[in-house]
């Protein structure tokens, strides 16, 4: 088996990633952040390392569309993202995760009347923002 080594750019990204639980983020935002701090890591290190962190579990890709890059998000051990739906603003891209009781019947009666499972780890409801609404 291949010896996986902890180098400082790792370290970096993954510093990165769990002080930005609460967000997605994407490479961009990874490398923008490493540069402006003046940690030079290179693009492929990120998604090298970020492909690692979903195999393992510590961090889950999200592709909501197929116009928009992957985000991603520090989940370690938590399962959250499995419990509960997510809204994307078209307008402004930001992603929602909704911990909402009524989706969870939805889920439930979709189960029991369709024999359908929902993987509500991928599930996405499009629409518009509070935020963008108001503009």
């Amino acid at each position: 088996m291949k010896q996986e080594y902890n180098t400082k750019q790792k370290e970096y990204i993954l510093e990165y990633l769990r002080a930005n639980a609460q967000t997605h983020v994407s490479v961009g935002d990874i490398l923008a952040h490493l540069h402006a701090h003046g940690r030079e890591v290179g693009t492929t290190t990120v998604y090298r390392y970020l492909d690692r962190l979903c195999r393992s579990g510590e961090v889950r890709k999200y592709v909501i569309d197929e116009t928009s890059g992957a985000c991603y998000q520090y989940i370690a051990d938590t399962d959250e993202c499995e419990k509960h739906f997510h809204l994307k603003c078209t307008r402004c891209g930001r992603l929602i995760h909704v911990d909402c009781a009524y989706l969870g019947e939805v889920g439930r009666h979709i189960g029991e009347h369709h024999r359908f499972t929902v993987d509500s780890s991928k599930t996405v409801f499009y629409g518009v923002c509070e935020a963008c609404a108001e503009k």
